[in-house]
């Protein structure tokens, strides 16, 4: 059973003025920071982009495994969001650009009974979303940040963001997207980490 301070009904927590989606725009428990701390398995994959693909499968009708050519082909979308990490910092107004997960989901096309995504990298790190949470439109796959290609630090050279969630739940140096009809735990929920990890909730760790 997941721990949540408050309930999904309750007034989300933070401080600030309202954001671009309607919360407080410093969740609880967080410090903003003008820096972009980084933060990995140890290992920082360094992928040529002739090698890089990424793979949409699971339980679609139309799998698909993008070439960075397709990738970069398909529908961009110019975003600005914010930056919520678990240990407790969080960076406003990033302008990213990349695919949206949703655009990507209409060629591959879910079956109804999807529930759940399960993200993977490079590095074999994985985090598991709700079909709900993935589907959000500001939910992309970016491979630019403040008009400059993605650092390999920081997931280049293409990593999801989750700006509604924790970043945890955004894979760096992603490769593959499995869309499921059951929920498998990531890297860090098998961890003691939450499933869900909605910041205003303060939804950090899972009992």
């Amino acid at each position: 059973m997941e721990h949540q301070a408050y309930g999904a009904d309750a007034p989300p927590m933070g401080t600030g003025n309202i954001n671009r989606h309607g919360m407080p725009e410093v969740p609880i428990g967080q410090t903003v920071t003008e820096k972009w701390p980084v933060l990995d398995l140890g290992n920082q994959p360094n992928i040529k982009l002739e090698y890089w693909n990424l793979e949409i499968n699971g339980a679609v009708e139309h799998p698909l495994k993008l070439s960075w050519k397709e990738f970069m082909n398909l529908p961009q979308t110019k975003d600005t969001s914010d930056f919520h990490c678990v240990t407790t910092w969080s960076k406003l107004n990033m302008h990213w650009k990349g695919v949206r997960l949703i655009d990507l989901a209409a060629l591959a096309q879910p079956s109804s009974d999807v529930t759940n995504v399960l993200c993977y990298g490079y590095d074999n790190y994985t985090t598991n979303l709700s079909i709900e949470e993935a589907l959000k439109p500001d939910v992309l796959l970016v491979h630019t940040f403040e008009g400059q290609p993605l650092s390999i630090e920081h997931g280049g050279p293409v990593r999801m963001i989750t700006p509604q969630l924790y970043a945890w739940k955004g894979s760096k140096w992603i490769k593959r997207v499995e869309f499921l009809t059951e929920k498998k735990r990531g890297f860090w929920e098998e961890r003691g980490y939450s499933d869900t990890a909605y910041p205003w909730r303060n939804d950090r760790y899972s009992v």
